[in-house]
């Protein structure tokens, strides 16, 4: 027993960091590498996606105190991660920071739970880069198979000169009195987008550190550049017809639709743990604590 719960000294792991060598870790980001890290790992296709979804399905308006929810919870998971990086400035994260103190058993686990999370996360976010495109190539009229466009056994109809998947596109189906089964049916086998995202992300990171960094740097001022244009376009809209705005966000908070998590404070609760998922990416800093001069 006393095996499993032995404990990495603090020293050891300090001074195998400062290891040099042809397969050591070089210490080559600076204060705008690591914030454009964090960023780039917060804001990808949940924040696109996820708030729509919530929005809609759980809070309404009222997703902004989802939002705040969500975001107190990973403000105090951050300091942690904070100050653990501070402490012990070394790749691993959390299975390092759990193996210097609570033992070898804990951080098995914790190391295959960030695999677990880092996978879904990239699979995640992979899919949702592979739908933008895919959307973006049909408004071009260009039509990729559909086939190659959603994981095996998704059920995609032919609707208004595009391929939609069948279970998102049933509330346009409802709301415009068109029977799914009249439309053209396909199943997907591979989602070609998603699986070359996949490939395509590694062989970055084996260029280099920094080559990685200078590439995910451009990207993030490049979506913090759409999100502040978006938000530009969106107060001329409100400041050019603000009766409109108003009732878009009336009542602020809607009534509960007769069960749990459907609007209401419970929808709000809800839409906060969903939009956890969205915060998921700052940990992401403290895994390059060892890169960072």
């Amino acid at each position: 027993m006393a095996q499993l719960l032995i404990t990495k000294p603090l020293e050891m792991i300090i001074s195998e960091s400062g290891e040099e060598g042809a397969h050591a870790l070089k210490r080559a980001l600076g204060p705008l590498n690591l914030i454009t890290l964090g960023i780039g790992a917060i804001v990808g296709a949940g924040i696109f996606v996820l708030t729509g979804v919530v929005a809609a399905q759980y809070t309404g308006p009222a997703i902004i105190l989802s939002f705040i929810l969500a975001g107190i919870g990973c403000a105090f998971s951050g300091l942690c991660y904070s100050e653990f990086a501070s402490l012990i400035p070394i790749a691993g994260s959390a299975y390092t920071y759990t193996y210097a103190t609570l033992g070898e058993s804990f951080a098995w686990i914790i190391g295959w739970d960030l695999v677990l999370e880092y996978g879904f996360g990239s699979a995640s976010v992979a899919s949702g880069w592979s739908g933008y495109v895919n959307s973006l190539l049909q408004d071009w009229g260009v039509h990729i198979p559909p086939s190659l466009t959603a994981p095996p056994g998704t059920e995609l109809v032919w609707y208004q000169n595009r391929w939609l998947p069948l279970k998102a596109a049933l509330p346009s189906f409802q709301a415009a009195g068109v029977g799914p089964s009249s439309l053209p049916h396909a199943s997907g086998i591979l989602n070609l987008g998603a699986f070359l995202i996949v490939i395509a992300i590694p062989v970055v990171l084996v260029l280099g550190i920094k080559e990685s960094v200078t590439l995910n740097t451009i990207v993030v001022f490049l979506k913090v550049t759409i999100i502040l244009v978006f938000v530009a376009l969106a107060a001329r809209y409100i400041l050019r017809d603000p009766a409109a705005a108003i009732k878009n966000w009336t009542p602020f908070i809607p009534p509960n639709a007769g069960k749990f998590g459907q609007y209401c404070w419970s929808g709000i609760a809800r839409g906060a743990g969903v939009i956890f998922f969205v915060y998921i990416g700052f940990d992401a800093v403290s895994t390059a604590a060892q890169e960072a001069k």
